[in-house]
């Protein structure tokens, strides 16, 4: 994702946060492909921290994505507080985790899944 009307859907959609990762996920109808998109707010620190960051949950997304992302879907990623300073194990089960939750909760349309029965 690369303008910011597709980082604006996006937000319309779910949204999970886990340790030092917020995953947002909308579905699309136009094309069977998973597009990925990363942002990190000035809260993150200053230019070279906010960069470090995204390219941490790049190299994340691109490790994880292809498993258990979803066609049709647009993902953004956003860096949190301690994205930068997370043990690398930690930060990748973070996006598996988040991505894993997002997948569960979405049906096969990509609305909410039923809420189970409590009979």
């Amino acid at each position: 994702l690369t303008k910011r009307p597709q980082f604006l859907a996006a937000a319309q959609g779910r949204s999970v946060a886990r340790g030092a990762v917020v995953v947002q996920a909308l579905k699309r109808d136009d094309a069977p492909t998973t597009r990925a998109g990363f942002t990190a707010t000035r809260k993150i620190g200053g230019a070279v921290q906010r960069n470090r960051a995204k390219r941490r949950l790049r190299q994340a997304v691109h490790a994880l994505l292809p498993l258990h992302g979803k066609p049709g879907f647009d993902y953004v990623f956003i860096a949190r507080g301690g994205t930068i300073s997370r043990p690398w194990p930690r930060l990748l089960d973070d996006v598996k985790t988040a991505l894993l939750s997002l997948s569960a909760s979405s049906g096969p349309d990509g609305d909410r899944a039923p809420a189970p029965s409590s009979r």
